[in-house]
Order: C-alpha cells, then sequence, then structure tokens
C-alpha cells in the first residue's frame, strides 16, 4: 500500500477493515467468516445478527455479547452498505460481501 509523505497508509479505510479482521480473529478464534444482518430471527425490530463459521463451514456459537459487538463493529466499519440485506465478512481477506449474492453466484 502507497503511503503519503506523512508516513500513515494512502487507503486508510482498508487498513480499518484488515485492523477488524485481526481483532475479530483474536476474538473469535477459530472464526472463518461472520455473517452479519439487522433482521434477527428473534427480534421483532431490527437487531444485529450474527452468525459466525470456521474454515470447514461449521457455525461456532457465540454467547449473546461477543455476537452484538462482532456484528456493531462489522456495520460501522462499512457505514455505505445497505444493511437491509445480511453480508458476510471474510477474515482472511478482510473483504465483505451481500451473502445474497454469494449464494447466486454458488447456485450458478
Amino acid at each position: 500500500m502507497l503511503a503519503t509523505p506523512s508516513g500513515r497508509s494512502a487507503c486508510p479505510h482498508a487498513e480499518r477493515q484488515h485492523r477488524l479482521a485481526v481483532q475479530l480473529t483474536y476474538m473469535i478464534p477459530g472464526a472463518a467468516t461472520i455473517r452479519v444482518s439487522l433482521n434477527d430471527p428473534t427480534q421483532r425490530w431490527p437487531h444485529p445478527h450474527t452468525i459466525v463459521k470456521d474454515e470447514a463451514g461449521r457455525t461456532i456459537e457465540l454467547g449473546r455479547a461477543t455476537a452484538t459487538v462482532a456484528a456493531r463493529w462489522i456495520l460501522r466499519a462499512w457505514p455505505e452498505a445497505d444493511w437491509t440485506h445480511p453480508y458476510t465478512f471474510d477474515l482472511a481477506e478482510a473483504t465483505l460481501t451481500r451473502s445474497d449474492m454469494v449464494a447466486a453466484a454458488r447456485g450458478r
């Protein structure tokens, strides 16, 4: 990544996303992806909801506080995303993709 004369990253938003991926990897050992939405099936109103998967695709159970914190961190890192749809955050790549787009691509 190119740096500015001040020595700071020329792409601070991407750097922030990579730092978030590292923090979430430490917070949730074994996690590979985190699916985030505002449609918690146990709530009637918009509420952060997470589903964490490991490399093999198995679900990792989280406590309520950890799940909520992870979802909120991801929501805040991408304020421009359309959160009416679920998104998947890949911790290895530090990328966020719309979950329904990923599912549609796999179905083809």
